[in-house]
C-alpha cells in the first residue's frame, strides 16, 4: 500500500468501492485523510464499515473543502449522463481524479510506463512487467489490470510502475506523465461513456500528455487512427517514437511480419526472436502485444537479449486465449476477455474448426466485423441477450447455430458436435465478443465458470475411463494443461 500524503488532515472522498477505491480508501486513512466513502450498492457500504472506514452518503453530504473526490472509473461522471455525486463534486469546486492520480502524485520520482488501447492491453502490461522482472529490475505491474495503483508497492526513484490505463482512468488523471507512453491500437468501444468516437480518441491519447525527450512514445501503426496519430506526431513535435507492427516493417521501429521480430529502432534491422512457437502469445495481434513490449523495455535500457529470453517464460493471462484442456481430441479455449468483436476476431483468426461459444451483452456493431472470417466455424452456440442479434448475422453468413442460452448449455452441445464431427482440429472457444453483465458479474467469472464446465467434463471423461480401462475397451482421453506446458506458454 501507499499512504497519500499530499491529503493528511483534509477532507477527501472516495465514490465507488469496489478493489480501486477500497484501496484508494485504505491509503488515503493512512495517511492520515479526513476519507468519505460511498458507493450505491449497499453491500460494498457495508463492506467498507466492517474495515471502520466512514462511510458518508455524498449524494446528501456537504462537501465544501473537499478538494478531490476519487472517482471509480466504473462509475459515469459525464457521458451517457452524470452521477448526481460528480455533479455536486464540481458545483463544490472538488476535482474528480482516479487512484492512478493519487498513485502518481505520491510516488514523483519512480519510472511510469503507462499502456492503453482498445485492444491488447492487459497482456501488454503484463508481459513488459514480466521481461522487466525477468531483467532484474524493480517493477510494480496493475493498474486497471490486476492489483489498484494505490495497493502495489513503493518502488522509489529507481523502479518502474507499468500501468494499465483504460479510457476511463485516463479522463480522470490530470497530471499523467509517462516516462514511455504506449498506445497499442484504436477501435469503436465504449462511446456511450465518451459521447462517441472523438471523446474515446480523446481519452486515448491522453496518455500522450506530459511525454517529452528523453521520454518515448510507442506507438502501434496496424490501424488507421494511430497511424494518423503517429504521422501528426511526426510532423509536429520532436518527440522520441518508436512506433511498431505486426504486419509490416517498420524504419526506425519494432516489427513482428511473419512471426519474427525485428528491431529497426537504431537502423540494423536486427532479427530478434522468432515468435511462432510462443504458446501463451499465438497470432498476429499477440505478436502487435509482443512488439510492444519490446519497444518499451528496450526504452527502459532492457538489452534485446534479455527480451527475447524472458518472451519464452511468459505464462499468459487467464481469460485471454487460455488452453484449458484437451477433452477427447477437443481443445477448450477461454478468451472470455473479449468483449467485443475485434477481440474475438484475434481468437477466431488463430483456429480452423472451430466451434464458437459467443454472445452476452453487445457492443455497438455486434458481430458484424467477423462476417469475413465466419468460414472458420463450424457451429456456433450463442447465450445470452445477444443471441438473436446474432443469430441474424450467422444465417446471412449460413453458419449453423443453436440457442442455447446459457454457457452450460452451450458448453455441453458444443463438446458433443465437436466429438460426432469428423473436424481434423476441433476447437470448443468461448470468444463472446459481447459484456457479460447479463448473466455474470464479470468476464472473469464467465471465464472462471467455463473452466469449471471444462473440469467437469474432465471428470466425466475420466470416470469413463477408469470404466472402460476395467472392461479393457478404448478408452477417450483428457490432456489438462501439465506444468510443463505452462512453462511453455
Amino acid at each position: 500500500m501507499i499512504p497519500v500524503y499530499a491529503y493528511a488532515l483534509e477532507p477527501v472522498a472516495v465514490m465507488g468501492l469496489g478493489r480501486s477505491g477500497l484501496a484508494a480508501a485504505r491509503a488515503l486513512l493512512a495517511a492520515g485523510a479526513r476519507v468519505m466513502a460511498w458507493d450505491d450498492d449497499p453491500a460494498r457500504r457495508a463492506a467498507a464499515a466492517a474495515e471502520d472506514m466512514p462511510v458518508v452518503d455524498l449524494t446528501t453530504a456537504d462537501l465544501t473543502g473537499v478538494r478531490a473526490v476519487v472517482w471509480s472509473p466504473g462509475i459515469a461522471h459525464t457521458h451517457p449522463a452524470p452521477h448526481p455525486v460528480a455533479e455536486r463534486a464540481r458545483a463544490a469546486g472538488a476535482a474528480l481524479v482516479s487512484d492512478v492520480e493519487l498513485l502518481l502524485g505520491a510516488q514523483p520520482a519512480a519510472f511510469v510506463v503507462g499502456v492503453t488501447g482498445t485492444n491488447g492491453k492487459s497482456t501488454t502490461t503484463s508481459l513488459i512487467g514480466h521481461i522487466l522482472h525477468h531483467a532484474g529490475q524493480a517493477a510494480q505491474v496493475g493498474g486497471n489490470l490486476g492489483t489498484p495503483a494505490l495497493a502495489l508497492d513503493p518502488v522509489g526513484p529507481f523502479g518502474t510502475y507499468v500501468l494499465e490505463l483504460s479510457s476511463y482512468q485516463l479522463d480522470l488523471t490530470p497530471s499523467l506523465v509517462c516516462d514511455v507512453a504506449v498506445l497499442l491500437n484504436v477501435s469503436p468501444d465504449h462511446l456511450e461513456r465518451h459521447g462517441g468516437m472523438e471523446g474515446y480518441i480523446a481519452a486515448k491519447r491522453r496518455i500522450l500528455q506530459g511525454v517529452l525527450p528523453p521520454r518515448k512514445v510507442c506507438i502501434g501503426l496496424d490501424d488507421t487512427i494511430c497511424r494518423n496519430i503517429h504521422a501528426e506526431l511526426t510532423r509536429t513535435d520532436s518527440r522520441d517514437l518508436i512506433p511498431f507492427s505486426a504486419a509490416r516493417a517498420v524504419p526506425r521501429g519494432v516489427s513482428t511480419k511473419d512471426g519474427v521480430l525485428v528491431d529497426d529502432i537504431d537502423g540494423k534491422g536486427a532479427r530478434v526472436a522468432d515468435l511462432t512457437g510462443l504458446r501463451a502469445l499465438p497470432g498476429e495481434h499477440n505478436w502487435q502485444n509482443i512488439a510492444a513490449a519490446y519497444a518499451a523495455c528496450r526504452a527502459r535500457g532492457v538489452p534485446p537479449a534479455t527480451i527475447a529470453a524472458a518472451l519464452k517464460t511468459f505464462p499468459g493471462l487467464p481469460h485471454r486465449h487460455e488452453i484449458v484442456a484437451t477433452v477427447d481430441g477437443v481443445l477448450f479455449v477461454n478468451d472470455s476477455k473479449a468483449t467485443n468483436a475485434e477481440a474475438a476476431e484475434k481468437a477466431i483468426l488463430c483456429h480452423d474448426d472451430i466451434y464458437w461459444i459467443a454472445g452476452g451483452q453487445a457492443k455497438e456493431g455486434g458481430i458484424d466485423a467477423l462476417e469475413p472470417h465466419l468460414d472458420r466455424i463450424v457451429h456456433a452456440y450463442l447465450i445470452g441477450a445477444a443471441a438473436e442479434a446474432f443469430a441474424a448475422v450467422l444465417d446471412r453468413n449460413e453458419v449453423p447455430y443453436s440457442l442455447c442460452g446459457t454457457l452450460e448449455a452451450a458448453v455441453d452441445l458444443a463438446f458433443q458436435h465437436a466429438c460426432e464431427d469428423d473436424e481434423e482440429n476441433p476447437v470448443v472457444l468461448l470468444s463472446p465478443a459481447c459484456a457479460s453483465f447479463d448473466q455474470f458479474a464479470n468476464f472473469e467469472a464467465r471465464g472462471d465458470a467455463f473452466k469449471a464446465l471444462v473440469a467437469d467434463l474432465a471428470a466425466e471423461i475420466e470416470d469413463t475411463v477408469s470404466d472402460d480401462a476395467d472392461g479393457g475397451a478404448d478408452a477417450p482421453t483428457v490432456e489438462p494443461m501439465t506444468d510443463e506446458d505452462e512453462t511453455d506458454r
